[in-house]
């Protein structure tokens, strides 16, 4: 038996989301979204940007669903979330006004979506809604 020992560095947040995509690559596709993530003080709120694989399957099917309302820059995504692995990457500008200029992004790999906002209204969750559906469901007695 192989008795492999890994180390987790699992973030939690909240943060809104933006660039809901499928990206496409040599061994197949996954889907990826942006996290402007909000730290500090409610009256001066900081934001970290990071770049996100989401590899949750829960959180996969949610941002799946809700790609049109993320990617509308009217709508406002709000997420409580948990990432792991943030890396740091850096990279070029390569248009705009920091064009070749040198940025750095942090990279993660979405795992859980623990709540959702969209607009100031809660949106369920998959938990939530799977809770809501077993609560609807008729109980039958047994004879």
């Amino acid at each position: 038996m192989n008795d492999e020992k890994f180390f987790d560095l699992h973030t939690t947040g909240i943060g809104y989301l933006h660039r809901a995509r499928c990206v496409t690559v040599r061994k197949g596709n996954f889907w990826a979204v942006d996290i402007s993530a909000l730290s500090g003080s409610a009256e001066d709120v900081q934001y970290t940007r990071l770049d996100a694989k989401v590899v949750g399957q829960e959180a996969r099917m949610l941002i799946e669903r809700l790609e049109s309302v993320i990617n509308d820059r009217d709508r406002k995504v709000l997420v409580s979330f948990r990432v792991g692995d943030l890396v740091p990457e850096v990279f070029r500008y390569k248009k705009g006004e920091r064009a070749g200029e040198y940025g750095v992004s942090l990279k993660c790999r979405l795992l859980k979506i623990l709540s959702v906002k969209i607009d100031g209204q809660t949106y369920p969750s998959p938990q939530q809604r799977q809770q809501q559906q077993s609560s609807q469901q008729p109980v039958r007695a047994s004879a």
